[in-house]
């Protein structure tokens, strides 16, 4: 059990993972009430409208490709993210204070969520990528793990602190929480020790677009990110579309309020926080885990489909969580440890670009689903995302056998 928590012998790591924890309470907060103000106050459960937010919120990582993973390979990543997070802080303090007074209408939602999204855009992969500064390539798989396990660990306790607050004091103190949480991350950056960072080459020349450029023609030229990417692409798009699923089923199926909405999300959690923590623990990272993650997530949603109740519903939920965490966890540290480190920033940024940026196609999709046919037939849509990205990557294992690399890297 030791070896699951080794990056946290390092000093800047336990820093930096400390206000990680704090400010992604406040973020699962935030992302609670924000479903739920859409979806049952600003809308008669309209699933649509919460899809909608989810490609606003989403889109930019997509949108703002070519500039993103350049950012992150060429600027002082620790600077970047002061600013992105003190902005993304602004935003939430903003939209709580408009929902408190009462004001607040979709459209401006809307508008919160893009803006939100630009400064995720740049913001996510210089976090992904900082993390091997923090601990250096030989703990990376560790170290990613254990962010998803704070990750996740917010994500039961987020959800189910923003349904207190919600059937208590209304919507808006979710956000105003949430944006005072990014205080925490701001103050471990300020006091990170700069002398012990693992410093990675910067990348030089070849600015925006042109950067970008090479970061896809260095994808093109390797199947077994090509397969990874392609597997992540179905999963993302029409899998991890859980604000959508958890909500349409809370309020339209088993007829819940908001705590036993956020009750759902927390218990998703638990099995999240279950896969990070098997991830932590292992030697190191295969292919392997990952296609096995595809499947499990499949039968995960398909159970979750023809759930009879509410318990076993959220049972479903459980093992969706720990594959989901398996699979996304995987597919970032096979991507870091198999990337060159000067062009790791744009890789990410293809790798988040696919992981969030496929949203903008994926959430209206699904959205329609549940709002015509059923919020069952969308996890329906989910769980063949699963069977789909276990066929590509059983298909990458097969020619990579033929080949004969044994282990594909």
């Amino acid at each position: 059990m030791a070896r699951a928590f080794r990056s946290l012998n390092n000093f800047n790591y336990r820093l930096w993972a400390a206000g990680c924890l704090v400010s992604n309470v406040g973020t699962w907060m935030q992302r609670t009430a924000q479903d739920w103000l859409v979806l049952t106050q600003l809308t008669h459960h309209n699933a649509s409208a919460v899809g909608t937010v989810m490609a606003l919120q989403f889109g930019p990582q997509l949108l703002l490709l070519p500039w993103t993973g350049w950012v992150a390979d060429h600027v002082d990543q620790r600077k970047l993210m002061m600013v992105t997070q003190a902005a993304m802080g602004v935003l939430a303090l903003a939209l709580g204070l408009l929902t408190i007074a009462g004001i607040v209408q979709l459209w401006q939602v809307y508008v919160f969520a893009f803006l939100f999204g630009c400064a995720s855009a740049f913001d996510a992969p210089v976090r992904q990528t900082f993390v091997a500064q923090l601990v250096g390539d030989a703990d990376l798989p560790n170290a990613v793990a254990l962010n998803s396990t704070s990750f996740n660990a917010a994500r039961m306790v987020g959800p189910a602190v923003a349904g207190l607050l919600i059937a208590g004091v209304g919507t808006g103190w979710a956000f105003l929480i949430n944006g005072l949480s990014y205080v925490a991350v701001l103050g471990s950056l300020a006091w990170l020790r700069k002398s012990e960072l693992h410093a990675h080459p910067r990348a030089r020349g070849n600015a925006g677009g042109r950067g970008m450029l090479d970061g896809l023609r260095y994808v093109w030229k390797r199947p077994d990110l090509m397969a990874i990417l392609a597997m992540l692409f179905l999963i993302a798009t029409f899998g991890l579309n859980f604000p959508i699923f958890i909500g349409t089923m809370a309020v339209s199926v088993f007829h819940t309020d908001a705590r036993g909405y956020s009750l759902l999300s927390s218990t998703m959690a638990v099995g999240s926080v279950i896969g990070a923590l098997l991830a932590a623990g292992r030697e190191r990272t295969h292919f392997g885990a990952l296609v096995i993650g595809a499947g499990v997530f499949g039968v995960g949603c398909l159970l979750a489909a023809v759930s009879p109740g509410y318990p076993w519903f959220a049972a479903a939920l459980a093992l969706t969580g720990v594959a989901a965490l398996t699979f996304t966890n995987t597919s970032n540290s096979l991507i870091q440890l198999s990337t060159e480190p000067a062009m790791r920033g744009r890789v990410m940024a293809v790798r988040l670009g696919i992981a969030l940026g496929t949203t903008p196609v994926g959430a209206p999709i699904v959205g329609w689903v549940a709002d015509h046919a059923g919020p069952r037939w969308a996890l329906g849509v989910a769980a063949a995302s699963g069977f789909a990205a276990l066929a590509v990557g059983l298909r990458y294992l097969a020619i990579a056998r033929q080949r004969g690399d044994v282990q594909p890297r």
